[in-house]
């Protein structure tokens, strides 16, 4: 049977997830084996279904993808956390590693470059898109 990496999907908007699950499924390198709509399934999700990776939105309410995070790492160590987000702030991306996530994308960034960050989260690096990486916190 094929190895793949299995992939959760947290974002409120359902034509985000929609559009993600597909690119990402047409890739036989991943699997998507669910979707939440907030962080609050995410974690419920993260112990059910124990994903390799969730892709986590930021901003999301009643739980947002920073709340749902640290929540996750600390429940399911194993599970690894790419934030994404529309927001580009470096700090964004420097509070979800400080929180346990390993990666962050920004929802304009390239959907190879996300592949790109799945692939060397699951292989145990940490990921942050060029985007942010180009950026000066301190001039922010």
């Amino acid at each position: 049977m094929p190895k793949f990496i299995k992939i959760i999907l947290v974002d409120d908007h359902e034509l985000i997830r929609e559009s993600w699950k597909l690119l990402l499924d047409s890739d036989s390198r991943f699997r998507v084996i669910g979707q939440c709509k907030n962080g609050a399934e995410a974690i419920e999700q993260a112990t059910k279904l124990q994903p390799d990776i969730m892709l986590m939105d930021i901003n999301m309410s009643p739980v947002n993808g920073f709340e749902a995070t640290e929540k996750i790492t600390e429940n399911e160590p194993s599970v690894k956390i790419i934030g994404v987000s529309a927001n580009n702030n470096p700090r964004y991306a420097a509070k979800l590693i400080s929180l346990g996530g390993k990666g962050f994308v920004t929802k304009t960034s390239a959907f190879d470059e996300l592949k790109i960050a799945i692939q060397k989260v699951y292989e145990g690096e940490t990921y942050i898109c060029r985007e942010i990486r180009g950026k000066n916190p301190d001039k922010e």
